[in-house]
């Protein structure tokens, strides 16, 4: 009787060991709560994939040395939905990248959105423009800044004019 009741218990106990950690990647702990802008970012790579896309891209830092980022969006069927597809960027592109990145200072993170030089937005969230945006009424500026690896990235934007 008393190994009847434990096989199901250790059951149980195992699924959760084995699966907790499968929730856990899906935390923003690890990335900061301001948006980081890289302007004159050039795309290296995109990648189409499940769970997660990725978009690799170079930026100059402030002694003009390249840097290679990585950001990480949603799904593919998930940003398909915000009128992403597999061929929304291409090597050689030229964009603004708004990126929440590495608390680590590694120059990678999650992408909020890339802007391109005539204005199309590729969006990573239908949440809205900004985590933390301003909720006054009227033309708020807000100012996002983060410095990683040498590099320091600095915007003004009015509000709700990107």
């Amino acid at each position: 009787m008393k190994s009847k009741l434990l096989m199901p218990l250790a059951l149980v106990v195992g699924l959760l060991a084995v699966c907790g950690p499968m929730f856990a990647h899906h935390g923003s702990a690890a990335y900061a709560n301001t948006v980081l802008v890289l302007k004159d970012a050039t795309v290296t790579k995109f990648v189409w994939a499940n769970p997660h896309s990725f978009v690799m891209f170079d930026v100059k830092d402030d002694k003009g040395n390249i840097v290679h980022w990585a950001a990480e969006t949603g799904s593919s069927s998930a940003v398909s939905l915000l009128g992403w597809n597999r061929n929304s960027l291409q090597p050689g592109d030229v964009v603004a990248v708004y990126i929440w990145a590495a608390k680590s200072g590694s120059p990678v993170g999650r992408l909020n959105k890339i802007v391109f030089a005539d204005g199309k937005t590729l969006r990573d969230s239908v949440l809205g423009e900004w985590a933390g945006k301003s909720k006054q009424s009227g033309p708020a500026l807000a100012v996002f800044a983060r410095k990683t690896s040498g590099h320091t990235a600095t915007t003004r934007v009015r509000a709700g004019s990107t």
